[in-house]
């Protein structure tokens, strides 16, 4: 399981600029970043695996019970 503290889970409700890398309504998970943060952008593990900055009003955080959050990571 990794680190709740590092990591969050987005909800993706914009992919303009990268439909091949982002869906629309979907969760991913995020890579807190404070460098890009300074920037309005998020670090998010997209569809190829790999994790890239997007612009945060791309997404909206969600929470989730503990139980669900360690499952979607899981089987990410």
């Amino acid at each position: 399981m990794r680190n709740s503290k590092l990591h969050q889970l987005v909800i993706c409700v914009e992919n303009e600029d990268y439909p091949a890398s982002l869906e629309k309504r979907k969760i991913y998970e995020a890579i807190l970043d404070p460098d890009a943060a300074m920037i309005n952008q998020l670090r998010v593990i997209d569809e190829s695996g790999e994790d890239y900055l997007y612009p945060e009003e791309y997404f909206i955080s969600v929470r989730l019970p503990k139980n669900v959050e360690e499952a979607v990571i899981k089987a990410a």
